[in-house]
C-alpha cells in the first residue's frame, strides 16, 4: 500500500479534482484505492457524495460521524481510554474498488495541537501520540479494506496537518494551474518541502517518538513531480498565454525546485523517471479545463471522462463535442495513472 499526498499550498489547482478522478481511474485499471478528506472544507466528501446543501451534510454526520478522519484520531487528540481502529470508509458509488475516508470540518480543531506536539513533544511526553496518529489511522483503514494506493486530498496551506500527512507519505504529486501564483508556489516549496523533510527526519530518529502508541514513521517521500490544469486549449495544445505559463512552472522546477528536491533526498532515482519520459521539469501531465462538464461531473458525482452520453444530457453537435472532451479526458488520466503507477512500481524494484 502506498500512499500519495496530493498538496500545493496555493488554492484553487485542482487538488480535489485531481484526487477524485485520478483515484477514480486507479480504480477502472483494477486498483484498491483509498481516497483521504483531509481538508476541513470537505470538498472531496461532497463531491463524492453528491451534497446539495448543509442539510446532506448533517444527515450524513449524524449517522456517520464516527466514520470520519478526524472522529479516528480523536482518542489520540482527547487521550480516550481507546486506541484508534480503522474506520469504515465510504464505498463510492459507481465504481468499485474506490472508498472514501471522509473529511470532517471539526479537524482543524487538531491543528494548533497536533503544532504544538510537533515541536514539543521530546519534552512534552504527553504529546509523543499525536505526530504518528493520522498515519497510523490512514494505514489501518487502507489495509481493512486492502488497499493498493491511498490518495490524500489536502488543504491549501502550511500549517502542521498538512506538514504531517505530506511527510508521512511515500510520494508526492504537485497540482498547478497556469498563472504566476503556481510558478511563486513554486518557489516556495523548494523552500519549504526540504524544511519539512528535515523536521521529519529528526521527528522519526526521536526515541519518544518512534516507541510512541502511534510511532511516527519512518520516511520514504518522494517526488512524483506536476500535474498542469486549468488551461484553455487551443487545437489540441494549450492556448498561447497559457503556454507560456505553463512554460515558466516547467522552469521553475527545473531550475529551482529539483534542485532543492534533489539536495533533500526527495527525488526518485533519475532512472525512474527517464522510464517514464519524465523530464527534470518533472511535468507529468497537461490536463485542460473541464469547462461546462464539471456541472454534470458535480452533479452526478462522477469524473467527466466516465459520464455516461444520458449523464451528459445534451444531443445533437453539443452531445458530439462532449463526447469528444470526455474521451479526451479518459486518455489524459488514463496516461497519468498509468504513468503514475509505472513510477511507483519501478522506485519499488
Amino acid at each position: 500500500m502506498q500512499k500519495i499526498a496530493v498538496f500545493n499550498h496555493k488554492g484553487g489547482v485542482s487538488k480535489t479534482t485531481t484526487v477524485f478522478n485520478l483515484g477514480w481511474m486507479l480504480a477502472e485499471q483494477g486498483k484498491n484505492v483509498l481516497m483521504v478528506d483531509s481538508d476541513p472544507q470537505c470538498n472531496l466528501t461532497g463531491m463524492v457524495l453528491g451534497f446539495r446543501g448543509a442539510n446532506d451534510l448533517e444527515q450524513f454526520y449524524q449517522t456517520q460521524g464516527e466514520n470520519t478522519i478526524r472522529s479516528g484520531v480523536t482518542p489520540a487528540f482527547e487521550a480516550q481510554p481507546r486506541s484508534i481502529q480503522a474506520v469504515e470508509p465510504v464505498p463510492v458509488s459507481g465504481r468499485t474498488g474506490l472508498h472514501l475516508l471522509a473529511g470532517d470540518l471539526r479537524l482543524a480543531e487538531y491543528e494548533v495541537t497536533l503544532g504544538i506536539a510537533q515541536e514539543l513533544s521530546a519534552a512534552i511526553q504527553a504529546l509523543q501520540n499525536l505526530p504518528g496518529s493520522l498515519n497510523f489511522l490512514i494505514d489501518e483503514t487502507a489495509r481493512a479494506i486492502g488497499a493498493d494506493y491511498v490518495l490524500i486530498d489536502m488543504s491549501p496551506g502550511l500549517g502542521a496537518i498538512n506538514q504531517n500527512l505530506v511527510t508521512i507519505s511515500d510520494y508526492l504529486l504537485l497540482p498547478t494551474s497556469p498563472d504566476i501564483f503556481s510558478v511563486m508556489a513554486i518557489d516556495s516549496l523548494a523552500r519549504i518541502l526540504p524544511r519539512w523533510q528535515a523536521w521529519a527526519t529528526q521527528a522519526s530518529n526521536m526515541p519518544v517518538l518512534r516507541d510512541a502508541a502511534y510511532p511516527f514513521p519512518d520516511l520514504s517521500l518522494k517526488v512524483l513531480g506536476t500535474v498542469v490544469q486549468k488551461f484553455r486549449p487551443r487545437k489540441g495544445s494549450p492556448a498561447k498565454a497559457f503556454q507560456q505559463w505553463i512554460n515558466e512552472i516547467d522552469g521553475a522546477v527545473e531550475s529551482r525546485l529539483h534542485p532543492a528536491l534533489e539536495g533533500a533526498g526527495l527525488l526518485l532515482d533519475p532512472a525512474v523517471y527517464a522510464a517514464s519520459g519524465v523530464a527534470k521539469s518533472l511535468n507529468l501531465a497537461l490536463i485542460a479545463d473541464f469547462n461546462s462538464l464539471i456541472s454534470r461531473s458535480q452533479e452526478h458525482s462522477t469524473p467527466v471522462f466516465a459520464l455516461t452520453e444520458e449523464q451528459l444530457s445534451a444531443a445533437g453537435d453539443v452531445l458530439d463535442n462532449f463526447i469528444t472532451s470526455r474521451n479526451a479526458f479518459h486518455a489524459d488520466f488514463s496516461n497519468l495513472a498509468t504513468r503514475i503507477d509505472k513510477m511507483i512500481q519501478d522506485s519499488q524494484v
